[in-house]
């Protein structure tokens, strides 16, 4: 092969020559060999994997906040549903306390949560009344039962339910929890075929933060499981208030105050009377003394 052959094949490879070049510089750069240039491509792995891991790592630091249409995911076959029920009722006057161990036996018998209870009292003497709030959760296999069990309690007053569909949201936390699961794995991959202990140090630091996000979503999604198996209800029962005849006598201090305020009142007009009555005074002794006059 001629030189004038050889050097039109170079011409023609001039890429791959270039690359081989590349590659030559990185390995003797700086004279520390071939380790620092493969310490310096995984500490770019590395760097990549941190980049694109930014985004789960964002999320993790900040709330979950889903849209309406990404909660629906209409897609999805297997629904999860969440379930929230308002109860109100009212009882006979006196039967409060009974009221009150009819809900709990109805918890324990469920096997229900009481997660709040507030009671309180509510005017004073005979028109005193007692009024209990309580927020528990029910199991979804039970609800129904447990809820017209509650509606048997008094007199209902009012009832509400609302169904909230979470499938876009549950569905969307577990993609990114198993997104970040495979980030992690391969943090280990390069972990474990590092040899530097710099890139190790690294690696450690960025498995720690990866593990952190990973626990945020299994959170997030332990929730929406209790959730989803765990209704919420509301329930308040109040006592019937008391008709007893409310009458009084008006106390001295009002008595006192309207009087003192009629006076006043009269005070106004009279004094916004007296000029007219002057002016009308004046005009009649006027008249009466140009009669006079034309008299004699």
């Amino acid at each position: 092969m001629s030189v004038k052959t050889q050097f039109l094949k170079l011409k023609e490879n001039w890429l791959l020559i270039l690359v081989i070049l590349i590659i030559l510089v990185g390995l003797t750069y700086n004279g520390n060999g071939p380790s620092t240039f493969l310490s310096k491509a995984t500490n770019m792995a590395v760097n990549q994997l941190a980049e694109t891991a930014s985004f789960g790592a964002d999320m993790a630091l900040s709330s979950y906040r889903p849209s309406y249409d990404e909660d629906f995911a209409p897609g999805i076959e297997d629904r999860q549903i969440t379930k929230t029920a308002n109860l109100s009722s009212e009882v006979e006057r006196g039967d409060f306390n009974t009221a009150e161990s009819q809900l709990k036996n109805i918890i324990n018998s469920s096997d229900s949560f009481l997660l709040d209870e507030n009671v309180s009292k509510n005017g004073i003497g005979v028109k005193e009344y007692l009024t209990g709030r309580y927020r528990m959760k029910v199991d979804v296999t039970k609800y129904d039962s447990v809820i017209s069990q509650l509606k048997e309690i008094g007199d209902v007053q009012s009832f509400s339910e609302n169904s909230d569909d979470i499938t876009g949201q549950y569905n969307n936390l577990g993609i990114e929890l198993d997104i970040e699961r495979e980030r992690l794995n391969r943090y280990w991959q390069l972990f474990n075929q590092s040899t530097k202990i710099e890139d190790k140090i690294t690696l450690n630091d960025r498995i720690f933060n990866q593990e952190r996000t990973i626990k945020y979503y299994e959170d997030r999604l332990n929730k929406l499981d209790n959730k989803i198996e765990y209704s919420t209800v509301n329930l308040t029962i109040s006592e019937e208030r008391s008709n007893f005849f409310e009458a009084s006598f008006v106390k001295l201090s009002v008595l006192a105050k309207s009087f003192v305020g009629s006076i006043n009142s009269l005070l106004i007009i009279i004094i916004t009377i007296i000029p007219y009555l002057i002016v009308f005074g004046l005009i009649y002794y006027i008249i009466k003394w140009f009669r006079a006059k034309k008299i004699y």
